[in-house]
């Protein structure tokens, strides 16, 4: 059971923890493994497929993400001494009978998770035809699994994350220009491993599900050019390093390899299985909500845009249920995912989740309580996983204070209105709950 640690004054609180608990719960990569995998003798199936292991002389195990723990964790209950080799990338790595763990760390690359890529990159070079490689995918990868392209550093990196994260760009704007400054990200895995057969164990924290973009897509197709990330470096206006605009000019130009597109010769042995997502999770919030005695509904596992703004649709939502009764009774639970970006414009302590409930709880009407969760435990750069609110937990004024510095933390934990509950070893975006009325 993963831990949840709020304040749940009312039942209305205790079925939002409940129901973000149990969503988080269901996209655990162990669980989702388990769900999604079985050996039948020599065959494998993977959600549906099914590959004999008679045809492969080894199986590797290589990846990494938030989840990427968890993914070796069942792969060795499910394949063990099949497994004849691995690493996977991680920010808290166990240990494992046959699949190395290492180090890496997010959101900003490190030099430790350098060094743990490059042994990823080590075992996937140079195969033949009869190596099956399980590719760990899950969120978060972008960063624990830093292979900085030729002519670019570390540092280069770090600072181009920086200015990314803080400038609102939308995560596939962010790895557009990502996947352009390594040799794993977009497509680069499958090159790497080509003649391979690859088979991609997906944990999605994209809205919508692009394989391009989860990890910025080490083994799907790119369908994003140098072009497009320049245009986001100029439209964005950031301050990358000399190294980075010099890089992108350069592919632009087509001095510099562009990354394999849809239909390359790379992908030809590759297939990528998404075991969970957002809707995942969401579905099995529901059905707590649904055993319990609510009316419920999942209002959609896509919602992106500035946390703040997404926070007012929502109240009209919750509005419109206890004056029409649409788009379900109360009481009424209604659920939401996807990932909310914030604009910074002051420097202080925050997440999209915390920003979210923040800019909701002064509009909220009476009897109607709101939590948000990033679903890895850690909103934006703090430690808390998001926050569970109502209309009483902070005033208007002291909320818009709070706003304009993006300094929601301090604000909602004078409320007492935090949910912690450490790194959860997964990660498939926000989870949001609305519920409405006390229900029975």
């Amino acid at each position: 059971m993963q831990d949840f640690d709020a304040h749940t004054p009312t039942a209305a609180h205790e079925m939002a923890v409940d129901c973000l608990q149990a969503g988080v719960e269901a996209v655990l990569p162990e669980r989702v493994v388990y769900e999604s995998l079985s050996l039948d003798g020599d065959l494998l199936s993977v959600a549906g497929a099914t590959y004999d292991l008679t045809a492969y002389d080894r199986i590797l195990v290589v990846g990494g993400g938030k989840a990427g723990d968890g993914v070796a964790d069942a792969l060795e209950a499910i394949l063990g001494d099949r497994i004849d080799a691995g690493v996977v990338v991680t920010p808290n790595p166990g240990e494992g009978t046959h699949v190395e763990r290492l180090p890496g760390d997010h959101p900003v690359p490190s030099e430790r998770g350098v060094e743990s890529t490059r042994r990823i990159v080590e075992l996937v070079s140079n195969l033949d035809e009869r190596t099956l490689v399980l590719a760990a995918i899950t969120g978060g990868a972008s960063a624990i699994l830093p292979a900085p392209a030729d002519g670019i550093s570390l540092s280069d990196l770090r600072q181009t994350t920086d200015e990314l994260l803080e400038s609102g760009a939308e995560i596939h704007e962010l790895n557009a220009v990502r996947k352009h400054l390594s040799t794993l990200k977009g497509g680069g895995l499958a090159r790497l491993a080509s003649p391979a057969t690859v088979v991609g164990l997906v944990l999605s924290d994209v809205v919508g599900n692009d394989l391009g973009v989860i990890a910025s897509g080490p083994t799907a197709p790119d369908e994003t050019y140098y072009d497009d990330a320049l245009d986001v470096v100029d439209r964005f206006d950031l301050d990358v390093p000399k190294s980075v605009r010099t890089r992108l000019a350069r592919g632009s130009a087509g001095e510099v390899s562009e990354t394999p597109k849809p239909g390359d010769d790379v992908f030809e042995r590759v297939d990528n299985h998404v075991l969970a997502d957002t809707f995942t999770a969401l579905d099995a919030a529901r059905d707590v909500a649904d055993e319990r005695g609510y009316d419920s509904i999942i209002l959609s596992s896509r919602v992106r845009g500035e946390a703040r703004e997404a926070a007012k649709t929502h109240v009209a939502v919750a509005e419109e249920v206890l004056a029409t009764g649409n788009p379900v009774s109360s009481p009424s639970v209604i659920l939401s995912g996807g990932e909310c970006t914030v604009t910074v414009r002051g420097d202080g302590s925050g997440g999209p989740n915390l920003e979210f409930c923040l800019a909701a709880c002064p509009e909220l009407p009476e009897d109607v309580v709101l939590a948000s969760i990033d679903s890895d435990g850690l909103d934006g750069g703090t430690d808390v996983a998001g926050a569970i609110v109502d209309s009483s937990s902070v005033d208007q004024r002291d909320a818009h204070t709070a706003l304009a510095s993006n300094d929601a933390l301090p604000a909602l934990a004078d409320a007492d209105a935090l949910v912690e509950t450490g790194p959860t070893g997964t990660n498939v975006n926000d989870l949001r709950v609305l519920v409405v009325g006390a229900g029975e």
